[in-house]
């Protein structure tokens, strides 16, 4: 048959072209750990994206390789991101709050060759290069003494280069997953999936981004992909403003002084928000938009940023989705809805965007109606999800229809939004990063004196949810619970240590004897912890 479309390779380097070529003079502003802010615009960090992309190669990097950063959000952070993907290569984002461990773990199993970081991390970078065993090349985005400076790196480069070319399902970004018990997992992006979310994100249901839209996004470009606002930004054209000091004083002082009018970021990042407009009176005066994910928002959070007339968007998703999986938008009858109504709707975690299929199945899989009343194991599928972890050996993680078990626990109601009610991992959600129960309670059965252990996430004003630490003592032990958290101290990171150990005289079993958690949970439900 006569007739056809041009057929383009779906490829993220078109983004940062289009936002050169459309958008070229929207800025980009820095707010840098010094006090200092420097700004660019979309043409400067695609110009210095190409001088990158042309340094990579000069050090002898190939398609397919592993570039690393360890930083927080600016823009030279997001030049990386171009830059090496311009070149064929891979950016893995490394995210600096894990556990040495962990950090040795992900960049050896990355096989990664270059890492480009924050002078922030210095600390972490001298500690532990000598067990990263693949690292070639060290290069910090700051001005540098010892390693080479970012600046320089890519001073001897003009910018002429064309990005490398091939398949729409090449790799083009790994993020490594904290969620799951034992080593971090890998989530491998490809082009193609990578600009669908892009595009999907940009609608009025999601990010709903514009040439008009100037974003400070809080959420930190090491956590999932910064939910793919780097790539969703330079498709519409928007104005990024970045702060690598996350200090409420900061953030609204950088809002109200470019006219932010969205922004993104964990509950945390609100709550500090509220205690600065409280002790100051001021305000973000333009913003319009705020997305929280990464946990659940409190209602009373929700409540007060809508009565401030800011938009609220709840968000659900995963590494392994890329991240968006959810987000709450207002439907056809919003205006007829009272406040309250308004309040639970947007509480709950929102609706799936064309591109991703949600569903809900029992314990025999068989799939449950949409009635907000059924719940059961919470699954999705679509062109940004997970198919099979890197360089994982098990295969593939999805079912022969193409679904992930997401490993919440949820209900769909008959209008389709999406409500999380329980999680089947007992993983503990803290201030939007994940801390394993299961790994705590390892680390803490070693101490000497303790018998059993047990971790669960309880209720914290702050970070959503902090652990208590439910401990069985040895027969004729004296252990304290001093000498517990001291022995923790180095076995776990700093932030995954318990706010309070309790010692108890046993614990709960299932007839398998697995600890019964769920009682656990509801027994503690209520319980305080104490307050430093």
């Amino acid at each position: 048959m006569l007739g056809g479309m041009q057929d383009f390779e779906l490829r993220v380097p078109r983004i940062i072209d289009h936002a050169e070529r459309e958008n070229g003079r929207r800025e980009v502003v820095s707010y840098w750990a010094d006090g200092t802010t420097t700004r660019t615009d979309w043409a400067g960090v695609a110009r210095d994206a190409r001088r990158l992309a042309q340094a990579l190669e000069a050090l002898g990097m190939k398609p397919g390789d592993r570039i690393a950063t360890l930083a927080m959000n600016h823009s030279r952070h997001l030049v990386a991101w171009y830059g090496a993907i311009g070149m064929g290569g891979v950016i893995h984002t490394v995210n600096p709050r894990l556990f040495d461990e962990q950090l040795v773990y992900i960049a050896n199993h990355a096989e990664d060759r270059v890492l480009l970081y924050d002078r922030a991390f210095q600390p972490i970078v001298d500690r532990l290069r000598g067990q990263w065993t693949t690292i070639e090349h060290y290069i910090c985005f700051d001005p540098a003494d010892g390693d080479a400076g970012f600046e320089d790196f890519i001073a001897a480069h003009d910018g002429d280069y064309r990005w490398v070319e091939g398949s729409e399902r090449d790799p083009c970004m790994l993020c490594y997953t904290s969620g799951t018990t034992g080593n971090p997992k890998g989530v491998l992006y490809t082009h193609r999936s990578s600009m669908i979310h892009a595009m999907a994100e940009v609608s009025p249901s999601v990010f709903d981004l514009s040439v008009q839209t100037v974003a400070l996004p809080i959420v930190p470009m090491f956590h999932a992909a910064a939910w793919g606002l780097p790539f969703a930004g330079a498709m519409a054209g928007a104005k990024f403003v970045y702060s690598a000091v996350n200090e409420a004083a900061v953030l609204c002082r950088l809002m109200n002084e470019e006219k932010v009018t969205h922004s993104a970021g964990v509950p945390t990042v609100w709550l500090a928000m509220f205690q600065h407009i409280d002790a100051t009176g001021h305000r973000p005066e333009h913003l319009r938009l705020v997305t929280i994910g990464g946990s659940a928002a409190p209602r009373a959070m929700i409540e007060r940023l809508m009565k401030m007339g800011i938009r609220v968007s709840h968000a659900w998703g995963m590494t392994e989705t890329s991240p968006i999986g959810t987000m709450g938008a207002p439907p056809a009858d919003w205006d007829g809805l009272s406040f309250d109504e308004q309040v639970d709707l947007v509480a709950k975690q929102g609706r799936v965007p064309f591109g991703v299929e949600l569903r809900v199945v029992d314990d025999a899989g068989a799939e449950q109606p949409r009635d907000g009343q059924s719940s059961g194991r919470l699954q999705i599928r679509g062109p940004w999800v997970i198919r099979q972890y890197f360089q994982d050996s098990s295969g593939e993680c999805i079912d022969a229809e193409g679904w992930f078990d997401t490993g919440d626990v949820a209900v769909i109601h008959p209008c389709g939004t999406m409500q999380i009610t329980d999680r089947s991992k007992d993983v503990i959600k803290s201030g939007g990063e994940w801390i394993s129960s299961v790994e705590l309670e390892n680390a803490a059965v070693g101490c000497p004196g303790v018998q059993e252990a047990a971790a669960i996430g309880v209720y914290h004003p702050k970070w959503d949810e902090r652990p208590l630490l439910l401990v069985v003592r040895k027969e004729g032990a004296d252990v304290t619970a001093e000498q517990v958290i001291h022995y923790l101290s180095d076995k776990v990171a700093k932030w995954w240590l318990p706010d309070e150990v309790l010692f108890v005289d046993g614990l709960p079993h299932t007839a398998t004897g697995k600890l019964l958690k769920t009682a656990l949970r509801a027994q503690y439900h209520d319980h305080k912890l104490p307050t430093v």
